[in-house]
């Protein structure tokens, strides 16, 4: 196990360093903006995650003073402030599940990566497994899935308890493998989960 990061590395001492010298949140942008304009890529698509990664860090910036510098990550932080503005993109998502569970055309797969048809008809099933979680389900098993967040930070971003994470989290795996059934395409082995 490594010592504390250095700090360079501590985000609550560049939060609180940016209170004196704005263009020191840069770091946090140069950090983790990559992270949330693929997270929100793959839940918005590409043209909306430009402008929700925006929107995120600008956020971010004018709220800093009321960051809790007892908190050395602000990686949580930032995936709660984009987390709740992928909430009011919600409606929007769930009709693009459901219309990509419908049709297996996914309107924003090109933003993923480039896959075959195949795959990306295969991931119909998926979506609308997807589109039939609640949105508070579907957050916290996207951040863990798409973001890599732990239980922890999922907690940390939403402002929930982590018992309420470990259980959304199990409800929203429970309800996809029910959708999902025996389709071959969504089979795993329990060796392949970390």
């Amino acid at each position: 196990m490594t010592g504390p990061p250095a700090a360079e590395d501590d985000d609550a001492e560049t939060v609180r360093q940016s209170l004196e010298q704005p263009e020191l949140f840069a770091r946090l942008y140069d950090r983790y903006a990559p992270d949330i304009h693929r997270y929100a890529a793959r839940r918005l698509g590409e043209g909306a995650a430009d402008d929700l990664t925006a929107d995120t860090f600008l956020i971010a910036f004018r709220t800093r003073g009321r960051y809790d510098l007892g908190r050395r990550n602000a990686r949580p932080w930032l995936y709660g402030i984009a987390a709740n503005l992928i909430g009011r993109h919600r409606r929007g998502e769930e009709r693009a599940l459901r219309a990509f569970a419908r049709t297996g055309h996914d309107p924003v797969a090109e933003s993923w990566t480039d896959r075959s048809d195949a795959r990306v008809s295969a991931q119909a099933p998926l979506a609308g497994a997807l589109a039939a979680l609640s949105a508070r389900d579907r957050h916290v098993l996207l951040l863990v899935a798409w973001a890599d967040l732990s239980y922890q930070e999922v907690a940390e971003a939403l402002g929930i308890p982590l018992g309420t994470v470990r259980s959304r989290l199990n409800r929203a795996r429970r309800t996809v493998r029910r959708a999902l059934g025996d389709d071959p395409a969504f089979r795993f082995e329990t060796s392949e989960v970390s």
